[in-house]
C-alpha cells in the first residue's frame, strides 16, 4: 500500500518527507475553499476531506493523505477565515489585520484507504509583532505570502513578525505531522518504511 499526497504543497511534502515516509505526490484537481458557514474545524476537515476522496477515487488501493489550513482572525462575532490571498492588495490587507494581534490557526487532515476514512483537525495560535504599512508593503514584494493561508510563512520571512506561538509549530506550517504520525500508526496505515 502506497501513501500519496493530495497537495501540491512544499511545505507539506518537505515535511513528510523529513518523518522518512515514502509517498508520491498527487494533488487533488479541485480545491475549494473552506465554507465560511460552517465551525472553521468543520469546514477546513470537509476540504481535506475532499482532496483526499478526490485522489484516492483514482487510488483506491492506497492511502491518500489530504490536508488544509487556515487562518481566523478574532472578530466581535467569532472567527473571520482567511485563506490565501487573491493578489498583493488582499494580502496586505490580510496582514495589516493580524499586525499586533493573535490568530489561530487551524490544519485539518484526512486519511482516505481501502481501510475507510478518518481525519482531524489541529489549531495553534500565533501572535504577531506590530507591523508598519512599509514592513508589509516589503514583506508582500518578497512573493512569499501568495500561496500561503493568512498571507505569511512561519517558516520564512514570515518569521520576522511571529512574536509568539502557542500550540504546536507544525500545524502553523501546514501539517501537524507527530498528530498525523500516531494517527496513523493507531490506522494501521504507516507506509512500511514508516
Amino acid at each position: 500500500m502506497a501513501w500519496i499526497l493530495a497537495s501540491a504543497s512544499p511545505r507539506r511534502q518537505e515535511l513528510l518527507a523529513r518523518l522518512g515516509l515514502n509517498f508520491t505526490v498527487e494533488p487533488a484537481l479541485t480545491e475549494l475553499p473552506a465554507d465560511p458557514a460552517r465551525p472553521p474545524d468543520e469546514a477546513v476537515l470537509a476540504v481535506a476531506r475532499a482532496k483526499a476522496e478526490e485522489v484516492f477515487a483514482r487510488h483506491p488501493q492506497d492511502t491518500v493523505l489530504g490536508a488544509d489550513t487556515v487562518v481566523l482572525l478574532p472578530t466581535e462575532n467569532g472567527e473571520k477565515m482567511l485563506g490565501k490571498p487573491q493578489n498583493d492588495d488582499e494580502a496586505k490587507a490580510m496582514l495589516k489585520s493580524l499586525a499586533g494581534k493573535t490568530h489561530r490557526v487551524v490544519t485539518a487532515v484526512w486519511l482516505c484507504s481501502p481501510k475507510g476514512g478518518d481525519g482531524f483537525a489541529q489549531s495553534a495560535a500565533v501572535t504577531f509583532y506590530p507591523m508598519t504599512d512599509a514592513e508589509i508593503a516589503a514583506y508582500v514584494a518578497t512573493g512569499e505570502p501568495k500561496d500561503k493561508a493568512g498571507a505569511y510563512g512561519i517558516q520564512g520571512i514570515g518569521m520576522r513578525y511571529i512574536r509568539e506561538i502557542m500550540g504546536d509549530y507544525y500545524t502553523i506550517m501546514g501539517l501537524p505531522v507527530a498528530r498525523l504520525w500516531h494517527f496513523a500508526a493507531e490506522r494501521g496505515e504507516l507506509p512500511e518504511n514508516g
